[in-house]
């Protein structure tokens, strides 16, 4: 079995840009990581992960200079975006949550398992970026901070297309009240993105509409949310929260990747 990604409309009809939010599907891992699972950082055998992760690579037609694979920085849910013109080393990975790129053939993603990953294209320019989006970089922009790289590297906010991928979706996202105090105490207006079925219920975060909400901020051409929830569809993906809820020891984690062909 080869990877099958999800693939968004508005970045599957740019020119000289390939794509795709990969699912569990198409790799060699067995167990709770089955099969495609592209996380380092998981318990899973480090070899599958690195012959799944040169599976995405090759996929997308990574350039071989560079190794096979996808450069994944480290992520720790902050606002860093990072540009990268050269796979960095493994054992001192950059700390950053979006990776951007102007290197033909480079292919870069980022990992998640409920959290929201964003893929992004300005075509013209030739630059793209990954970013990883849990609700605490969400809250803090993380959007903001991977647009203005790009910019950088010669982007125009007006050209580029982005999507939102798989994650957890508002009706599988119960939050405690710290949480939802903490949005509505920076903005009112973040009331909005939160919901209850009954009033004395517990509030049900829309991550995928607060990402969104950013993008939109970040005035860029067009957007696409893929609409697929990670908890929901576990023949498709991982999820932390499932793996919480179940007492796993540990899960898998899927990519989402993208390239400058």
């Amino acid at each position: 079995m080869t990877p099958k990604p999800v693939e968004a409309q508005n970045l599957a009809a740019l020119s000289g840009i390939r794509h795709g939010f990969f699912t569990r599907h198409g790799g060699v891992s067995s167990g709770l990581y089955e099969s495609l699972n592209c996380g380092l950082g998981s318990g899973d055998d480090q070899s599958l992960v690195l012959e799944n992760r040169r599976r995405i690579g090759a996929h997308l037609g990574g350039n071989d200079r560079f190794g096979g694979g996808v450069v994944t920085l480290y992520q720790e849910h902050g606002t860093t975006a990072l540009a990268v013109s050269t796979p960095p080393s493994r054992e001192a990975l950059p700390h950053a949550d979006a990776v951007i790129s102007a290197t033909p053939g480079l292919v870069i993603g980022v990992l998640t398992a409920d959290c929201a990953p964003v893929l992004m294209a300005d075509a013209e320019a030739g630059v793209v970026a990954a970013a990883h989006a849990g609700w605490r970089g969400a809250f803090n922009d993380i959007i903001g901070s991977a647009v203005r790289e790009m910019e950088r590297l010669g982007a125009k906010r007006e050209r580029i297309a982005a999507a939102v991928g798989p994650c957890i979706s508002q009706a599988a996202y119960e939050v405690g009240p710290e949480f939802e105090a903490t949005f509505i105490e920076r903005d009112p207006l973040f009331a909005s993105f939160f919901a209850r079925r009954k009033p004395k219920d517990r509030a049900h975060f829309d991550l995928p509409g607060f990402v969104i909400k950013r993008l939109e901020g970040a005035r860029v051409g067009s957007i696409e949310d893929l609409a697929l929830c990670t908890f929901e569809n576990e023949s498709l993906f991982f999820s932390y929260r499932r793996k919480t809820h179940r007492g796993e020891p540990d899960y898998g984690r899927q990519i989402s990747a993208i390239v400058v062909a």
